[in-house]
């Protein structure tokens, strides 16, 4: 299996690239030539495998300039009416939100990774003829009743009809085939390696007595499963609120629930995949509508609006298809077709998005390393770097739809107090690891659908969404292809608030792929082996979507200050105007969710027109 893996990312990666490069002054050589910035026609990075995410090649450049490189400057090349840093859901909803004001603006949207989409990364697999696509990011809308009435437009008029996913997305088909969840409990905290199957399914106290938990353990897990009891009584929800939003889960199982340290240690990383942190760092409060988490019910009944929307708004590509169809909404050539079914098939013509003269350029491979007013005030100075070769442009207006803590080195010019609050915003590392595999029948013959692993490097590995829209097919029995999720958060114990996840960052792009790789077989063969899956034979290829800065900062968790107004707020006061540059991005709601993404491109836009 090595060697496949290893052939096929050095055929579908950096090599490819290389050979595109190579081939072009040739081409210009016999006369055929292209507009500079165009990608050639078999351009296609959706296929590629490896190391993807913010692969090799997409986050060199911004690291340097971080660290004080600088570039020589030359005379503007080009001129348009907005230049967009970041090609992401924010970057592209505002370019759709410009055009909706200025149909004939000039556009330029520079992207730093070898895709568009940011975080909404699609990656395909070939197995037996047949494409099976996955998600690499950005996963689904959640909740989307919840959205603003601007973001459930802005779907709308590009072709998202979320109610349609009621009958795409097949909800009852793991229960139906009596699948469910398994915990595979480690030797160093349970005296044992074991995996028990039926989790939120068996009966409970059949559940509890397969555990390898020491006999209080399985007493505690029992009563926090079972009884409905109020662990502090005598207080109104609103005391127990006021308390409990500063509780993290840990301290609420120890001292309110006493349980022994064996059942702490069962759900420390639980919910890590979610919050990026583990149980030590997040609300009580906030597992109120996070599934799987006992102990709460009773004491705090659930509020919010979380989890009343069931979680089936799911293209095959999470939200990459979401993003496909704001790019058809800017560049109809680009993306062929005409519906939210059709995108999910249909393949993108990336030697459409660039070298147009007029309308939207879309630019990938292209690192912003510099935006600066203008001294006369009517524009924006722009430099990037695409390969090795730096260029400038000018435009009206400039979005910064990317990181928030890199724009003050882009924006050198901002204020200190405003870098300071973009700089506030941490985004948390993750990796979502894309396995193909060429059947499910261990987890079918298993009862399984996800297992979570109580303490190693993958937290879970789980079967994919199953999704069926257009012309694209979910494999529905367990001897068909399938795209198994495993995901991995940085769980740094030894720091404190976002300092954990800068050490993860490192941790995370020092790891070799190799190493993804040695866990993704010997994790799976632990789970699954003794059911027949054999991890030289049953896996295709491995995909590992690897985001240093991964998710948004997350101003829910129990480090976090009181604010005494939203305008006090950090990612607030950061994203304030700056002549004529704006900022977008998720970071600056501080909401890991589309939502935010679009909300943002929305205010972004209207602040500067």
């Amino acid at each position: 299996m090595k060697k496949i893996i290893t052939r096929r990312d050095f055929l579908n990666g950096t090599q490819v690239a290389i050979g595109a490069s190579l081939l072009t002054p040739w081409v210009n050589a016999f006369g055929n030539q292209q507009p500079r910035f165009q990608l050639e026609s078999g351009y296609y990075p959706p296929m590629k495998t490896g190391l993807r995410g913010s692969h090799d090649g997409s986050w060199e450049n911004m690291h340097a300039l971080v660290m004080g490189e600088s570039w020589q400057k030359g005379p503007s090349e080009e001129t348009y009416d907005l230049v967009i840093v970041g090609g992401g859901i924010s970057g592209l909803a505002s370019a759709y939100f410009y055009r909706k004001v200025n149909p004939d603006a000039r556009i330029l949207i520079l992207e730093n990774h070898d895709d568009f989409g940011g975080h909404a990364k699609r990656n395909e697999f070939k197995v037996d003829g047949q494409t099976r696509i996955g998600y690499g990011g950005t996963e689904s809308l959640d909740t989307p009743s919840a959205y603003s009435d601007m973001a459930a437009s802005f779907l709308k008029e590009i072709g998202v009809f979320t109610e349609r996913f009621y009958d795409y997305f097949h909800q009852d088909l793991y229960k139906n085939m009596g699948l469910g969840k398994g915990i595979l409990f480690d030797k160093k905290h349970f005296g044992q390696e074991k995996l028990v199957i039926g989790y939120g399914k068996k009966p409970w106290d059949q559940f509890v007595a397969e555990t390898p938990l020491n006999s209080q353990a399985k007493k505690d897990l029992l009563r926090l499963t079972t009884e409905q009891i109020d662990y502090m009584p005598g207080k109104s929800f609103d005391e127990k609120y006021e308390i409990l939003r500063k509780t993290s889960y840990e301290t609420f199982l120890r001292d309110y629930c006493k349980v022994d340290e064996q059942i702490i240690s069962l759900y420390q990383r639980w919910g890590i995949t979610f919050w990026a942190v583990g149980i030590k760092d997040i609300p009580t409060t906030a597992v109120q509508g996070y599934g799987g988490m006992p102990g709460v019910d009773k004491t705090l009944p659930r509020t919010g609006h979380r989890g009343n929307d069931p979680y089936i708004f799911h293209f095959p590509d999470g939200n990459a298809s979401v993003a496909r169809l704001a790019v058809r909404a800017l560049l109809p050539k680009a993306v062929p077709g005409s519906t939210m079914e059709d995108v999910v098939t249909t393949k993108v013509d990336y030697s459409k998005l660039d070298g147009n003269e007029k309308g939207v350029n879309i630019r990938l491979n292209s690192t912003a390393l510099h935006a600066v007013n203008t001294g006369d005030s009517n524009g924006v100075d722009i430099t990037y770097i695409t390969g090795e070769t730096v260029h400038k442009v000018q435009a009206k207006k400039c979005v910064m739809a990317c990181y928030n803590f890199v724009i003050p080195y882009l924006c050198p010019e901002l204020p200190k107090l405003q870098k300071e609050n973009l700089s506030y915003s941490v985004k948390a590392p993750i990796t979502y690891t894309k396995v193909m595999v060429n059947n499910w029948r261990a987890f079918a013959e298993q009862n399984l659908d996800f297992v979570y692993y109580t303490n190693d490097l993958y937290k879970q590995v789980e079967l994919d969404y199953p999704v069926s829209m257009g012309d694209y097919q979910f494999g529905k029995t367990p001897d068909d292809p399938m795209i198994l999720h495993m995901c991995y958060v940085p769980w740094m114990q030894d720091y404190q608030g976002a300092d954990q996840w800068r050490a993860g960052r490192t941790e995370m792009l020092t790891m070799p792929f190799e190493h993804y790789e040695e866990k993704v077989m010997s994790q799976l063969d632990q789970a699954l082996g003794h059911a027949g899956f054999d991890v030289e034979r049953d896996i295709e290829a491995i995909t590992v979507n690897r985001w240093p800065h991964g998710y948004a900062y997350n101003p829910s968790l129990t480090w976090e200050p009181d604010y005494k107004a939203e305008a006090d707020k950090p990612w607030v006061k950061g994203r304030a105007v700056f002549g004529n540059i704006a900022i977008a991005n998720s970071d600056a709601n501080a909401g890991s969710n589309t939502k935010s993404a679009i909300d943002m491109a929305y205010r972004a836009v209207k602040e500067i027109l």
